[in-house]
């Protein structure tokens, strides 16, 4: 298939890429580095230097064979979107290209202008240019679990049905997200329901659960291929920070009381997935929803595995509760569903103490590279 990637630079992004180029696809990448210089602009870069797409670009297809076209650009330019579109007409295209961090959004007034205009906006001008120049195209949109916040009711898979004063209809879920970057999601969601109903586009909208991870199999060839893996305080995910700071001796940080619960997903299940509702289309006109994770943990019972095997590896892993930054439920219910992408056949990496070893020994090899400065947190949800 023709596909292109939107954030083909991004932790995710790029592993798809590779992922698909080896599976015999076609595969374009945009991006325009927005992570990479709001990382350095916060302290946050990663803990592995990447080299710059069209760098890695060549070295994947020195070693694999395969070809990844790679465009920069600004995808919140629609004149550049709509030119890449009308050359390549791709027959799906994957939406990554969003400012990824929750903290980041909630820094100040510049950074969630930044995050507020740059994913809406993207997810606006793909929505024209596969009108205009790709209307058969499959929109693949990573979404959030964070866009529904933590009802105390059961979350269903993006549609609930309502019945009231004797009558029935089906509406999409009722979210409530905790961030600005969250809540963008949730506009994006409703800007693609709007013209699926209206034009008959074809969206399907993955709701994914904080994903880890260090590395994916094509990224094995080379280290310069791996993920842009942050530990941070602001892009990294809270597995891969634990992971970082169990290896660095610096006790891993729970916010609050910890019984925050959250689904994960491994990296590479994040590819297996969109490759499966890949070849798996939804009909034209029609908005699916995934919600996209694997297993379910609280904060308590990640630091304590993570914890577990780090000690198991001699490396006197510690657990502090410090206070909550962000402002969000402690202790919730949170029962979901997540069937629709097993229906699908996929095929789920758990989150075991052989896979939590083998990152962590990963993270080893590059702990000269850690800066604990980077860990603690530095953005609050709560006003001065």
């Amino acid at each position: 298939m023709r596909v292109l990637i939107l954030g083909g630079d991004g932790y995710l992004g790029w592993p798809t890429a590779m992922a698909f180029a080896s599976r015999g696809h076609d595969v374009t990448v945009i991006d325009n580095y927005l992570r990479r210089k709001i990382a350095v602009e916060t302290g946050s870069e990663a803990l592995l230097p990447n080299p710059e797409l069209f760098k890695r670009a060549d070295i994947f297809h020195s070693i694999s064979g395969h070809r990844i076209r790679v465009e920069i650009g600004d995808c919140t330019d629609y004149g550049m979107l709509s030119a890449i579109f009308k050359d390549l007409r791709p027959e799906a295209v994957v939406h990554y290209a969003e400012q990824p961090s929750a903290p980041y959004s909630m820094i100040n007034y510049d950074c969630a202008r930044k995050t507020l205009n740059n994913n809406i906006n993207t997810t606006f001008n793909l929505i024209w240019a596969v009108m205009e120049h790709a209307p058969e195209c499959h929109i693949i949109k990573l979404g959030t679990m964070g866009e529904y916040g933590t009802p105390n009711i059961d979350i269903e898979e993006g549609w609930i049905e309502i019945e009231r004063n004797g009558r029935k209809e089906t509406f999409l879920y009722p979210r409530q997200a905790g961030s600005l970057y969250h809540t963008t999601k949730v506009l994006d969601t409703d800007l693609l329901w709007f013209y699926v109903r209206t034009y008959g586009i074809r969206v399907t909208d993955l709701m994914q659960g904080p994903v880890y991870g260090v590395s994916t199999e094509e990224a094995e060839l080379d280290e310069r291929l791996f993920p842009n893996f942050h530990y941070d305080d602001i892009f990294g995910t809270v597995v891969n920070r634990f992971l970082v700071q169990a290896v660095a001796g610096v006790p891993l940080t729970v916010y609050g009381k910890g019984e925050q619960i959250r689904g994960y997903i491994n990296i590479n299940d994040t590819i297996q997935c969109v490759e499966l509702v890949m070849k798996n289309p939804p009909k034209k006109g029609e908005l699916r929803i995934f919600n996209q994770f694997t297993e379910k943990f609280s904060v308590n019972e990640i630091a304590e595995k993570i914890s577990r095997v780090g000690n198991q590896m001699k490396l006197n892993v510690k657990i502090m509760s410090i206070e909550n930054p962000r402002k969000e439920k402690e202790e919730h219910y949170y029962n979901v569903r997540h069937d629709g992408l097993l229906k699908l056949s996929l095929k789920p990496a758990y989150m075991t103490d052989e896979v939590l070893r083998g990152m962590m020994s990963k993270v080893i090899k590059y702990k000269n590279r850690i800066d604990i400065g980077k860990i603690m947190p530095r953005v609050s949800w709560r006003a001065a």
